[in-house]
């Protein structure tokens, strides 16, 4: 800051200054916490596809004669399977734990993730906007704190 401005002034200049500091310091801790969001929105995102995936396998396949089917053994690589009648279908509940459920049962319960999934996506977008409205708000808070510095 210049001699020639006058010590009112200077302090005036100092605390926009400093508001302006602790607003950028507040968007970027919003900026990280969108990345987070955003990053919670992906996974959620394969979820819904891989439960949907599943959804339609188990429509798909027959419960009352083999099918050949491939089979993903890792990195893109496939193996031609046998997948005999299904009837009955292994659902892992998480902590090693697995059920066996009918078909039906079995549907019922992806599709009642499905749903899970789809308002956890909800929930993250409204989220992830109203992170995106703030930061906006933000910056243009800034800008015309910086507008109102250089013309006073």
């Amino acid at each position: 800051m210049s001699a020639n401005i006058d010590p009112g002034k200077q302090h005036q200049l100092a605390a926009i200054e400093q508001r302006v500091n602790e607003m950028v310091q507040q968007s970027k801790v919003l900026e990280a916490y969108m990345n987070d969001v955003v990053s919670r929105q992906l996974t959620v995102s394969r979820l819904v596809e891989e439960a949907r995936l599943a959804s339609t396998t188990i429509q798909t396949i027959s419960p009352d004669s083999e099918v050949e089917s491939l089979m993903p053994v890792g990195i893109g690589v496939y193996i031609r399977t046998n997948v005999p009648p299904m009837k009955k279908v292994l659902v892992n509940l998480g902590a090693g734990v697995a059920i066996e459920k009918s078909r039906e049962d079995a549907l019922n319960y992806v599709e009642a993730r499905i749903k899970e999934y789809d308002v956890a996506g909800r929930q993250l977008e409204a989220q992830r906007q109203e992170l995106e409205m703030r930061m906006q708000q933000i910056q243009a808070q800034i800008n015309q704190m910086l507008r109102a510095a250089q013309q006073g």
